[in-house]
């Protein structure tokens, strides 16, 4: 068992949930014996100075974080407070009044993985006011929060290319943190890259190793946070973003192989993350596989492999769903095309690829995909009436129909209709326009 066994939601990419899904996602935490719930934060409560960088966003308030605090707390459940403070700052850097405080303030940064950033993405090290913008954040965020643990974020800064840069400035928000009586976690991702400049971390800071694919290097990493004498934490994944219907075998395997590896080397936490990139089409019902196993793994360890995941969900969604939803879930495996980070169903859905790119995804595959998803969505619509889990369900077979036939209009606007109507059931309205925005017109 770790001691620490964490959640934690993406709330800025798009979707931000009401306060009734928070509660729900607080009960299914404490069914599966989490501890800490963290909500992932770039843009998304409501600093009082700032407004136009939320306004449109449908944040958290004070009075918000003050009631979800207390239904955690009656669940055993610390709420640690998140808010990333260097890098994935573009909703602030895009905007005129903080672009000056941007590294590269025209944007067009080239990712790790060729994609291009079109706006600025990490604050300026060399600029104090940027300093002096999430000194004034984290005096207004922090009081909020009787946790004293505070992830500062600090991951994929790509525009910093000089480690030294980037540690000096990890090691100012981190000393920010502290003024305010926490406890800094951050995301392990740069450092990694320089392993030669872990042991100059200091021993108070929480190293959060994260990634999501089946064969991530655990192993390695934590030995090397091991080494170095920091406390860190092992964080899989969920498998459900960028993949419309989730990556159920290597969810799987991330969390298994995260598991292993912290506790081989003494991990202090273990927290199954869940990302919301490219407009978060994916709904809560595929997120839920990856709940459930990485709370089983997070507490009782290696055998959780064995667990019946689908029996659980039928329990939890009150019908028998749980075998659709794993279902769906497999269908990325099929004709071979296998993507990181995401499945081939959701790249053609989201930018038209074509399927000369991809040889093994033939039409007649294809087809064969959307069959599955076709009578998937039969099945559910049974219980849709009075269920809000089949709802989702049918949606998520939608979204792989609609992929399947890429160029259908109908299929297309009947789906971009049914995107509001699932939006609705558990997110504020907030975010919708943009996600919206993000699957393909006709």
């Amino acid at each position: 068992m770790f001691p620490n066994r964490a959640y934690m939601l993406d709330v800025s990419r798009d979707r931000v949930p009401t306060m009734r899904t928070c509660y729900l996602i607080v009960d299914l935490l404490a069914r599966y014996r989490y501890n800490q719930f963290q909500l992932y934060t770039e843009h998304t409560f409501a600093y009082k100075n700032h407004r136009e960088v939320w306004e449109e966003a449908d944040p958290f308030t004070p009075q918000e974080i003050a009631k979800l605090q207390a239904y955690c707390e009656m669940q055993g459940i610390e709420l640690v407070p998140n808010q990333n403070s260097f890098g994935h700052m573009e909703r602030w850097l895009m905007l005129p009044r903080y672009n000056t405080l941007a590294k590269n303030p025209k944007g067009g940064v080239m990712t790790p993985w060729k994609t291009i950033k079109k706006y600025p993405t990490t604050l300026d090290p060399a600029n104090p006011k940027a300093l002096e913008l999430i000194d004034e954040l984290f005096a207004e965020l922090l009081p909020n929060f009787h946790s004293q643990l505070f992830n500062i974020g600090c991951d994929e800064t790509f525009e910093i290319t000089d480690v030294d840069e980037y540690l000096a400035f990890l090691l100012k928000i981190a000393q920010l943190a502290r003024k305010n009586g926490k406890r800094p976690m951050f995301w392990g991702d740069i450092i990694l890259n320089h392993p030669e400049k872990i042991q100059e971390l200091p021993k108070d800071l929480i190293a959060l190793d994260w990634g999501y694919e089946s064969n991530h290097p655990f192993q390695k990493e934590a030995a090397l946070f091991a080494e170095s004498g920091l406390d860190f934490y092992v964080c899989p994944g969920t498998s459900s973003w960028r993949s419309l219907c989730g990556r159920i075998e290597n969810m799987r395997e991330n969390l298994a192989n995260a598991e292993k590896a912290g506790r081989e080397f003494g991990a202090k936490g273990y927290m199954v993350t869940d990302w919301g990139d490219e407009g978060h089409w994916q709904p809560l019902a595929a997120s839920l596989p990856g709940i459930v196993l990485g709370g089983n793994f997070a507490y009782s360890g290696a055998k959780s492999a064995k667990m019946d995941v689908e029996r659980e969900l039928d329990s939890i969604m009150e019908a028998p769903l749980g075998g659709m939803l794993m279902k769906l879930g497999t269908l990325y495996m099929r004709g071979g095309a296998l993507k990181a980070n995401c499945s081939e169903l959701f790249n053609i859905l989201r930018n038209d690829l074509g399927y000369s790119r991809h040889p093994a995804l033939t039409q007649s595959i294809l087809d064969e995909i959307s069959g599955i998803a076709k009578g998937i969505s039969v099945a559910a619509i049974k219980w849709a009436d009075r269920n809000d889990w089949a709802k989702e369900i049918v949606y998520m077979a939608n979204l792989v129909d609609a992929a399947c036939h890429r160029r259908d209009e109908g299929r297309l606007r009947e789906l971009r209709d049914e995107h509001g109507r699932i939006w609705r059931m558990r997110s504020r309205e907030g975010g919708r326009i943009d996600s919206l925005s993000k699957l393909p017109r006709f």
